[in-house]
Order: structure tokens, then C-alpha cells, then sequence
């Protein structure tokens, strides 16, 4: 049996990026998200749109999971799910989350964390038309965290969803969007040593941000 306790007291990355500046980083946390993103994509990380969401249960308990982040649009942070999931009864009785973007491989991270709230039907509907066919017929078939008691349950849902609804299905009224608006935006970068490089954006107010350099 592998003696974890062992392996992954020894498991350790050095990182080596240059040392990120103040004069480095864009006025706004948005077009500095946008920059790096563009740079994890640049760099071929597999899904660099992923995040971790946290969110909070009706008895305070965190919860995470990936979701794929599907818009920046006027400062808001957009992904989509399932309103009857798990995550989305969370976000309707406490509307706060933290989106986490992991891109380990380019040695950086940023926390993104706000309020929440469900986005206009119509962008929703936009949005969901332009899915792959069977991405569409995937929301219909799958009661998202719900129990289910085998794939062949699930697999013949799907057979039914696309018997119902042919070759171009609508929007299931329990699918839409949610739009993050964020208070406040770290950026976390690698550094030797252990020196790493955190900068932290607040919004001050409704149109400005505060920026600090935070220990690593």
C-alpha cells in the first residue's frame, strides 16, 4: 500500500517566474482577468475558462465544484447550470460565491469572489442555442444532483429527451445563467523561494478599485 503521509510530504514545485510588478498590472481587475486568461489560453491549458465555485449551504457548509465561465460582460462573471442543481439552491438563498481559476502550469491564480444573480432569460436563451446539439439534449435528460440510480436510467432519458424534442431543442425553463459581480479580485503568481506575488483589487466604489500587495 503507498505510503501517502510519505509522498506527499515530498511533493513540491519550485517556481521561478519573474517577480510580478505593481506597474506590471492593469488599472482594472477585469482587463487584467482578461489578459491573463488570454494568456492561459495562448499556452493551450486545457479548458483555461474552469474554475472552482464555493459556495455556501443553508447551514453555512462550503461547497465546491468546476463550472466553465461563459462570459465577461459588463464586469460580471457568467456561467450556466441546471436552477433546480445544488449550486443553484445555494446561490438563490445565499448570493455569494468565490470562482477560483487554477492555472498552475503558467504558475498564476486568481480568486474572484461577489455577489451573485440570475442573468435576463433572453441572454440565457442566446447562449443556449449556440450549444452543441447534445449539450442541449443533455439539460433536458439530466435532473442535476439529483439521485439517480444508474447510467442506463440517465442514458435513457437522453434517448427520450431527443425522441421529444428532434433536432433542435429549447431551453428547459430550470437552465439559465448566473452573473457574478465582483467585490473583490486577487491574483496570485509563483515566485522563487516561495516569494510568491499576491496583488488584491476592492472595489471602492461603484466604478473604482482600491489595489494592495498582499504576503504570500
Amino acid at each position: 500500500m503507498t505510503d501517502w503521509n510519505k509522498q506527499l510530504a515530498a511533493m513540491r514545485e519550485e517556481y521561478d517566474s519573474a517577480p510580478l510588478r505593481r506597474d506590471d498590472l492593469a488599472p482594472s481587475p477585469l482587463e487584467q482577468f482578461s489578459n491573463w486568461l488570454q494568456d492561459a489560453s495562448d499556452a493551450g491549458i486545457a479548458d483555461s475558462n474552469a474554475c472552482s465555485l464555493a459556495t455556501v449551504d443553508e447551514l453555512s457548509r462550503p461547497v465546491s465544484r468546476a463550472v466553465l465561465l461563459k462570459g465577461l460582460e459588463d464586469g460580471l462573471f457568467i456561467f450556466f447550470t441546471n436552477f433546480e442543481s445544488r449550486k443553484a439552491e445555494h446561490l438563490l438563498s445565499n448570493p455569494r460565491a468565490c470562482m477560483h481559476f487554477p492555472w498552475f502550469s503558467l504558475q498564476r491564480q486568481v480568486l474572484v469572489a461577489g455577489s451573485v444573480e440570475r442573468i435576463d432569460d433572453a441572454k440565457s436563451e442566446e447562449y443556449f442555442k449556440s450549444r452543441p446539439y447534445f449539450s442541449r439534449l443533455g439539460a433536458w435528460a439530466s435532473r442535476q444532483s439529483a439521485p439517480l440510480d444508474s447510467r442506463e436510467t440517465l442514458e435513457q432519458a437522453f434517448l427520450e429527451a431527443r425522441e421529444k424534442h428532434g433536432e433542435d431543442p429549447p431551453k428547459p425553463p430550470h437552465w439559465g445563467g448566473f452573473a457574478l459581480s465582483p467585490e473583490s479580485v486577487e491574483f496570485w503568481q509563483g515566485g522563487s523561494h516561495r516569494l510568491h506575488d499576491r496583488f488584491l483589487y476592492e472595489r471602492s466604489d461603484p466604478d473604482g478599485w482600491e489595489l494592495r500587495r498582499l504576503y504570500p
